[in-house]
């Protein structure tokens, strides 16, 4: 059996999830609502306060499936309850972030500043200008936001200059060595 997939997801107070024919979950809850098709082959089932889902046989697709569809719907699940955020850091002399309106404006040694719109269903806060917070329900969406972010100016081994996430660790390189 998978670890992941037989594990029944706890469904908290507040968050109702609903199950629509060819498996379209819809989780709604106090900070949004998400729906997501997931694959066909596994059975979603509610069962009072827990949602299960089982595979029909140990095929190898279908052993990937089973913990791919759970981790999907647990995903959903805190993101509408909790919700998701990544804190992204900026290092360099002259680098800094600022918000105007629902555009990010980017200060990154280029001769022109990087504009970057906020997606829909995602929240950037810049609490100061060498920091800035990637808000979300989606999980998916948080991510690809703060990595298309980091992506602008990635940081560099030698000096660690650039944007990078909180919790990251930049192996850094020795120089060169003159004589």
């Amino acid at each position: 059996m998978s670890r992941v997939g037989k594990m029944p997801i706890a469904v908290p107070a507040g968050v109702t999830v609903e199950i629509a024919e060819n498996n379209v979950v819809t989780v709604k809850g106090p900070k949004g609502e998400l729906s997501r098709a997931l694959p066909k082959e596994m059975t979603i089932r509610k069962e009072g306060e827990e949602v299960i889902i089982e595979r029909p046989n140990d095929l190898k697709k279908n052993k990937a499936l089973h913990g791919l569809t759970r981790a999907l719907i647990n995903n959903m699940v805190i993101g509408v309850n909790v919700g998701f955020e990544k804190t992204l850091e900026i290092n360099g002399v002259g680098y800094r972030a600022a918000k105007q309106g629902n555009v990010l404006n980017l200060s990154l040694g280029y001769s022109h500043p990087v504009e970057y719109p906020e997606p829909e269903g995602i929240t950037i806060e810049v609490p100061d200008q060498n920091k800035i917070i990637v808000k979300g329900i989606s999980k998916e969406k948080v991510g690809q936001c703060a990595a298309e972010i980091r992506g602008f100016r990635p940081p560099e081994p030698y000096k660690g200059k650039g944007i990078k996430y909180a919790d990251e660790y930049i192996r850094r390189k020795v120089g060169k060595t003159g004589k």
